[in-house]
């Protein structure tokens, strides 16, 4: 079974929410960025996004793109996001991988090169954010050949559109909370609770919920009402604000700490 899929059971016996927290590796570093994978599952993390960094991330607002422009001047591509997982595993981490990608390094790394190496790496999931639904096809088929979920993004829509969004989907389903790119909000836009309950309504897999989510108490509203909460940005700003003492070998522990328990207080 997909480790995604024992990781919601185990949390539903439980009644738990699953926490969800995105980061981009290589920012500051790859070799932190492994280290802060092991403090967010420390921290109560349930399942991780490794983020791809990418010159062009549309769905990204500028927190994230902030710290793909860090991890790219340290040449950190689709292959080092994988071997970041690996290098995770081998320091005890085991808590599932989502790698959250663009789809145009997905092409050009090559279909079949690509789900060989997601594999070999033990990436339980994929978040493409730019691959419509129409589009989905051929990922999801050979997804499904490789036993990894293409876990879909869905926002506010018609009824029909998100009933084909969800149709088929495996692992959870991404509501987005917040209309726009990401980044932490102090708002969400009004009937967001109803697109939620009408997005369980088309689908008996668990239900997640991202996109702007900030701090504990966001964190806690969405908990009541979906499986698993999302967030990125708050992280991620977290991870920026923290570079001056990540970098300093005389105050890294301290550097980590903070983030670990910025992201205790989200669970």
């Amino acid at each position: 079974m997909n480790l995604i899929d024992q990781t919601f059971n185990r949390l539903k016996e439980n009644e738990q929410t699953a926490l969800i927290p995105f980061l981009t590796i290589g920012d500051p570093d790859l070799d932190t960025s492994v280290e802060i994978i092991a403090e967010l599952e420390a921290a109560g993390a349930d399942i991780v996004e490794l983020g791809v960094p990418y010159s062009d991330p549309l769905a990204d607002g500028p927190v994230i793109q902030r710290a793909s422009q860090r991890a790219l001047k340290h040449q950190v591509n689709i292959v080092s996001c994988m071997e970041a997982a690996v290098k995770a595993r081998a320091a005890g981490v085991k808590l599932p991988f989502i790698l959250f990608t663009y789809y145009n390094p997905v092409l050009q790394f090559g279909l079949d090169r690509f789900f060989d190496e997601v594999k070999r790496h033990d990436i339980s999931g994929l978040i493409i954010p730019d691959l419509p639904v129409e589009e989905s096809a051929e990922i999801t088929k050979r997804a499904e050949a490789a036993e990894i979920h293409v876990i879909p993004l869905v926002a506010p829509t018609s009824q029909a559109r998100i009933k084909s969004i969800v149709a088929g989907a495996k692992g959870f389903v991404y509501c987005v909370s917040s209309l726009g790119v990401t980044g932490e909000r102090s708002s969400f836009f009004d009937g967001v609770e109803g697109f939620i309950g009408q997005v369980k309504e088309y689908t008996d897999i668990p239900v997640a919920v991202g996109f702007g989510i900030s701090n504990g108490e966001q964190a806690a509203r969405f908990a009541r009402i979906c499986d698993g909460v999302v967030v990125g940005s708050a992280i991620v700003r977290q991870i920026e604000e923290a570079i001056p003492l990540l970098q300093n070998t005389d105050t890294r522990q301290e550097g980590l700490l903070q983030i670990r328990k910025f992201v205790a207080q989200l669970k």
